[in-house]
């Protein structure tokens, strides 16, 4: 008898648990939608080569026709730093492009993450940028048998760099049209030689579709930034192929020791100074004939300033920096920059990819481990 109760209590437990879920189970679900805020959006592009060298101008002969497939999500105000951005979009980018010339530069394909910032954002209308990086495959590279013009690419593998400004407007409740100007950048980041790389503007248009329904935005009472300011010391590994068309690797690493000044909650201030350590020196300057080599010409110093564009735990690091002491003995650059994406780990502790860089002529990437205090 005690059993039979039992038993009847439970499925009682058990049929009152089913209905509390049958009847919240479509408002989870409203909640929860993974295709909620996400859109899907097509671009034509249209545009042409930036004729850098005379001789990359000569082989270009046709326009840059592109196509672009992104998915992105919208973001909702969920915590402060999505409303210090006016509700940015994040995605990724599937891109599709001519070279100015099929027989020689081939076509790429890339694919790459992108962050998608409104710096107006009405009902209808919006104006935005957008910047990417990632990895494309070109499919003709440099080779000295079959390909020997191609002085542009020297691999297939390559980095895919991209920045558009555009503006969209509501047409449809959940369409969109949108145009702007894209500039797009590859190069393999000296990897692989030659390596002057190409480097594109388009004239861009589209349609965006919202896949599922759009969430109503967080406003709330955020709280003061409180200006502050600390110290970062960065160790920075790298390797490079040297520009004489050897085609070993060769090893290259920094130190960097900065001062940050965070006067406001999305813009940072650096003062820092920089070793630079190449070995691939030597094989630079015996190919030139420049002789004789000193081992601290392996070496560079200088000192640098940096600006940081924060958001949340992910920063967007740009840095302008002159030699002093230890000089450029390969290029004779009096000064050399630096791109950076950053992440921070923790609050001590973060690790960064970078390009260095001179003016418009990529020189190594680094992978950095730094702390801050």
């Amino acid at each position: 008898m005690t059993s039979n109760s039992s038993y009847n209590h439970w499925n009682k437990v058990v049929f009152f648990i089913w209905c509390c879920c049958c009847f919240s189970a479509p408002e989870l679900s409203a909640q929860t939608k993974v295709t909620d805020d996400l859109n899907i959006t097509v671009n034509y592009h249209d545009g042409f080569i930036l004729p850098e060298y005379s001789n990359l101008a000569y082989l270009v002969h046709k326009k840059v026709q592109s196509a672009s497939l992104n998915i992105s999500k919208k973001t909702t105000g969920k915590n402060d730093w999505e409303q210090v951005y006016n509700y940015p979009e994040y995605g990724f980018s599937l891109f599709y492009t001519t070279l100015g010339n099929d027989n020689v530069n081939g076509r790429e394909i890339a694919l790459f993450p992108y962050f998608h910032l409104n710096f107006i954002s009405k009902k209808r209308f919006s104006m935005y940028n957008q910047t990417g990086l990632g990895i494309g495959y070109v499919n003709r590279k440099f080779d000295l048998q079959s390909n020997c013009l191609n002085i542009a690419v020297g691999s297939h593998l390559n980095f895919h760099f991209n920045f558009k400004v555009g503006a969209s407007y509501q047409v449809l409740q959940k369409v969109r049209l949108q145009t702007g100007l894209s500039f797009d950048h590859l190069s393999n980041g000296n990897l692989s030689n030659p390596n002057l790389g190409l480097n594109f503007v388009t004239l861009y248009s589209g349609v965006s579709y919202l896949v599922g329904t759009s969430s109503e935005r967080r406003k709330d009472n955020l709280s003061p930034h409180q200006p502050g300011h600390h110290f970062e010391f960065i160790y920075s590994p790298g390797m490079k192929h040297p520009r004489s068309l050897d085609p070993k690797f060769y090893f290259t690493s920094s130190l960097t020791f900065e001062y940050k000044w965070e006067p406001l909650r999305t813009i940072h201030f650096g003062l820092g100074a920089d070793l630079f350590y190449d070995t691939s020196t030597k094989v630079e300057l015996l190919s030139a004939n420049v002789t004789p080599f000193s081992k601290s010409d392996n070496y560079r110093s200088g000192i640098h300033l940096s600006q940081e564009f924060v958001y949340n735990r992910l920063s967007l690091i740009l840095q302008e920096g002159v030699y002093l002491l230890l000089t450029d003995q390969v290029g004779h650059h009096m000064m050399y920059n630096r791109g950076i994406v950053r992440y921070k780990a923790t609050d001590h502790f973060f690790f960064q990819f970078s390009m260095k860089s001179h003016l418009n002529i990529l020189d190594y990437p680094e992978f950095g481990l730094g702390i801050r205090w």
